[in-house]
């Protein structure tokens, strides 16, 4: 019989807690003292790691999570750069698993991709990991097996900077956030191929459509509403995933756990934030406290006061804050208003502040999605078409790019010299790649689409407070390459919301060919978002730049969050040799197609 523990035993908080000066000197580990409720901080150059099975308890029924040594989430890491590190990575589960190191460079044998990078690490296998570092900042590891990441196989990684950093603080807290589930992810990936809105609780009633009328009218609220379900698609789909199912967790606790951080009068903290879920875009705010962002994906950005920001799954953001008050609620909502995460800073230990209540559920507009400026009775004409026709209405049949697989554009040397603007067609409507024409795994196409670098996002708006935006990040740097990109590359990111396939250019994982860089070039990547969605996009192993509107850098990243209804761009060097992995970090649209191998090769 199984006996019910508390979940403190066996769920840890994740603090890097103590003291570390800011002026980015080695010194004695302070930070890494622990304290109750705080497991390890593995500081050095050699690792040892293992990966296997552990009981959890966050909902109040006792569950088996995989784990890093032992806990959600695995111990946090603390290199410093310029080491040369040795990770040794056992696997004591029954199948097959990994580990990645998200956004750290280092050789593609190193990378952890199973079947690109290396075959995985076996039933009771090691695998050892050796690289040197070559950057600082704030990052975070996880499997790159199956669903393992979404049980737990996840940790926070910190390099501290051989020179000193363009700031100080006195405290150094990292604060992970992610998302758990009690059910088994594959039951979850089943129910959403059976019914993609499965965990939508919130879909409107009756109540909204008489609100809406009262408000609009009856003819638009009718035509609203009818104009959606010819789409076969829902306004209030947010997330796939939501908290219908899921726990939020901030460094491995449950909001009722209160994870808390602590700090002394008039110190200056350091808070590392790391989305690490699988599913879940987060809007942090510490209530009646600004943060000042100070890093970007473990880079350092010019330095922007905010009240809030929206986290999307793998990036990371390091802030500054100055408390005066004894307690502050670290708030991160999911952008669908289901849950949230929620800690404590605290002068000291028994103290709390109040939680907010959850900001309002946002709905998704036509203009959200890249189909603004039509009317209903437009829309309306889409009722005759089958999802794959959609793409129709974009008057794609006369365009100059049609017949053409963009994924083959990387031998387009003349597209360098394009204007940005160029692929939207010249009757101002954009141009999609053939292979998305009558294509059953595409359910819609974007009409129109913006770089929306200003725009906080759905359900940010106008809220009264200051939203961090793409284009308030700046790196500290100018363009480390310095070149014009050679050529461009542009890829749809695109999906089928009912029947749960997500793909790049419409086209699977399985059935694509890797996209083919020449060793040492600088290319432009164009992203175009032609679902519903927001995807965050990583690529392996190289740095992407992201461009403004007029083309010129903007802010390094590892992972690019592209919203429905926009087109971003970035520029990569092609630094790095052999096969890596491009998807979308979403775990579940990574599964189910929206994944291409990037070779990089003389």
């Amino acid at each position: 019989m199984q006996t019910k523990t508390s979940r403190r035993t066996f769920v840890k908080g994740l603090t890097a807690g103590g003291i570390l000066g800011g002026l980015g000197l080695w010194r004695a580990p302070v930070w890494a003292v622990t304290s109750p409720g705080q497991p390890n901080v593995l500081t050095g150059t050699e690792f040892d790691l293992f990966i296997g099975e552990s009981p959890v308890n966050f909902t109040g029924s006792p569950r088996t999570a995989q784990t890093i040594n032992g806990g959600i989430p695995g111990p946090l890491l603390r290199w410093r750069e310029g080491d040369t590190v040795t990770l040794r990575v056992r696997n004591r589960l029954k199948d097959t698993t990994s580990i990645h190191w998200h956004g750290i460079l280092l050789p593609a044998n190193m990378d952890g991709v199973p079947g690109l990078s290396f075959k995985g690490i076996e039933p009771d296998g090691m695998y050892v990991y050796q690289f040197k570092v070559r950057q600082n900042g704030t990052y975070w590891y996880h499997s790159h097996s199956g669903f393992q990441e979404q049980s737990g196989v996840y940790g926070p990684l910190v390099i501290d900077a051989r020179e000193p950093e363009p700031f100080q603080y006195e405290r150094d807290y990292v604060v992970m956030l992610t998302d758990w589930t009690d059910e088994e992810p594959g039951d979850i990936l089943r129910k959403l191929k059976k019914q993609s809105d499965y965990y939508n609780y919130n879909k409107r009633t009756v109540g909204d459509f008489i609100d809406d009328v009262g408000k609009n009218g009856w003819a638009s609220t009718v035509a609203d509403r009818k104009m959606w379900a010819e789409m076969k698609m829902n306004p209030t789909d947010l997330a796939d995933v939501s908290g219908a199912t899921y726990t939020y967790l901030m460094n491995g606790q449950a909001p009722d756990m209160n994870w808390t951080g602590l700090f002394k009068p008039g110190e200056r903290l350091r808070l590392r934030f790391i989305n690490g879920s699988s599913m879940s875009y987060f809007d942090v705010r510490i209530p009646g406290l600004k943060m000042t962002v100070v890093a970007s994906d473990g880079q350092y950005v010019k330095p922007v006061s905010v009240d809030e920001f929206r986290i999307a799954v793998a990036e990371t953001y390091d802030v500054i804050i100055e408390p005066t008050q004894e307690a502050y609620t670290l708030f991160a909502q999911s952008m669908d208003r289901t849950g949230y995460a929620r800690g404590t800073l605290a002068a000291r230990a028994g103290l709390s502040a109040p939680v907010p209540p959850l900001d309002p559920r946002p709905l998704v507009t036509m203009d959200d999605m890249g189909m603004g400026g039509m009317d209903h009775g437009s829309m309306g004409q889409m009722s005759g078409m089958d999802h794959g026709s959609m793409q129709g209405m974009a008057g794609m049949d006369d365009s100059p790019m049609q017949g053409m697989d963009h994924s083959q554009m990387q031998g387009m040397g003349d597209m360098a010299g394009m204007d940005h603007g160029a692929m939207q067609g010249m009757d101002g409507m954009l141009s999609h790649p053939d292979t998305e024409k009558d294509n059953p795994l595409v359910d819609m196409q974007a009409m129109s689409v913006k770089p929306k670098l200003d725009d906080p996002g759905m359900g940010l708006r106008n809220n009264g407070r200051k939203v961090l935006t793409y284009s308030d990040l700046r790196s500290t740097f100018p363009d480390p390459d310095g070149r014009e990109p050679g050529r461009t590359i542009e890829l749809h990111l695109t999906g089928h919301m009912e029947k749960f396939v997500w793909s790049f250019n419409g086209v699977k994982f399985a059935d694509a060919a890797p996209l083919l860089l020449k060793y040492g070039e600088r290319l432009r990547i164009v992203l175009i978002n032609d679902t519903m969605m927001t995807h965050p996009i990583h690529l392996h192993g190289m740095w992407s730049d992201l461009e403004d509107e007029n083309g010129q850098f903007m802010v390094r990243k590892h992972t690019i969050d592209v919203p429905p209804g926009s087109r971003r761009s970035y520029r990569v060097t092609a630094d790095a040799l052999g096969r890596w992995a491009y998807h979308c970090h979403l775990l579940f649209h990574m599964e189910m197609g929206m994944f291409r191998e990037v070779r990089v090769q003389e």
